[in-house]
């Protein structure tokens, strides 16, 4: 949990607060901590998932804190689990590399569609295939005729309207086009899960656990190729891939596009994004903690993130800084 450790964090705040208050109910570490008792629950709640704190008298419900050395120890644990695993989706990525280079006839999973609209076609698709989720890295060059991505909007909100959850990595620079970004603000606020990352490695689409596109420049002619794959090792492959991927990347919020910030708040975001503390900016800036707290709270909401290193991320990009 990448916020245990953070003292602003309402994880932070509550699993500091156990620290220096064992077997404490949630109204006292409320109290210690300066949340409400709602969210002190929601944080145990989550902090116990991830094995940080533990009940210990159901009866009271009082809770205490897991050792931080064991705590650290396993979430170094599972990172070094998540980089193996994106380790083994790049080797299968490298396969999926190979056999996209040889006839398509050698490898059963494989199929090849050659031409924009045969490509834009097997996208669709796969969309109107999907029952439960659709997971698509979205980047540069984008293509097809004008008629495209109001048709690719309806049909989006079609699918959604059916219960199919949307996932969607932006190219970092996606707000900016002319052509993705009216597009990809529409459909945030349609409720499409966004999240952005500086340079993805593909165009990627998934379908449920049932096929994936991957569009690709063709090597030996102008135009698009893409590569159908069904379930196999090689969908695994792209399936994990896309996860690792979505881990890594920040959260997109449409709060706050195409406005600026002012002076006070850029300050603030300066000094988030170097490390400072809610308690260090107020001092800094000779403000009340609370009218920090504040600010920092409407930046984070504004921004879509929900670390402060995701804040200087997307404030960096949208060039806040």
């Amino acid at each position: 949990m990448d916020t245990l450790f953070d003292p602003d964090s309402d994880h932070g705040r509550v699993y500091r607060s156990l620290i220096g208050l064992p077997r404490a109910s949630p109204g006292e570490l409320a109290a210690r901590a300066g949340l409400s008792e709602a969210a002190v629950r929601a944080a145990l709640e989550e902090l116990a998932a991830d094995d940080a704190v533990v009940t210990v008298d159901p009866q009271s419900r009082a809770w205490d804190a897991l050792p931080p050395a064991q705590v650290v120890g396993a979430m170094l644990e599972r990172d070094a689990a998540r980089r193996a695993n994106l380790r083994q989706a790049g080797a299968e990525l490298e396969r999926l590399y190979r056999f996209a280079r040889r006839d398509a006839g050698h490898y059963g999973a494989l199929e090849v569609v050659e031409g924009a609209d045969r490509v834009l076609a097997a996208v669709r698709q796969l969309q109107r295939s999907a029952r439960h989720e659709v997971r698509v890295i979205d980047m540069p060059p984008y293509s097809g005729t004008p008629d495209y991505y109001p048709d690719q909007e309806a049909l989006q909100r079609e699918r959604m309207a059916a219960g199919v959850v949307y996932r969607v990595i932006y190219h970092g620079t996606a707000f900016d086009d002319p052509i993705a970004g009216p597009n990809l603000a529409r459909m945030i606020e349609a409720g499409e899960q966004a999240r952005t990352l500086d340079d993805p490695p593909m165009k990627l689409a998934i379908g449920d656990r049932e096929s994936a596109v991957v569009t690709l420049d063709a090597d030996d002619h102008c135009g698009v190729v893409a590569l159908v794959i069904r379930p196999s090792s090689l969908f695994r492959a792209l399936s994990n891939v896309f996860d690792g991927l979505w881990r890594l990347a920040v959260p997109m919020s449409t709060a706050g596009i195409g406005t600026g910030i002012d002076a006070r708040d850029r300050q603030i975001l300066t000094l988030m994004a170097g490390g400072a503390t809610d308690d260090a900016i107020a001092r800094r800036l000779g403000l009340g903690r609370r009218t920090v707290v504040r600010r920092v709270s409407a930046l984070l909401a504004r921004l879509g993130a929900t670390t402060r290193f995701q804040a200087g991320v997307q404030a960096a990009r949208r060039g806040w800084l």
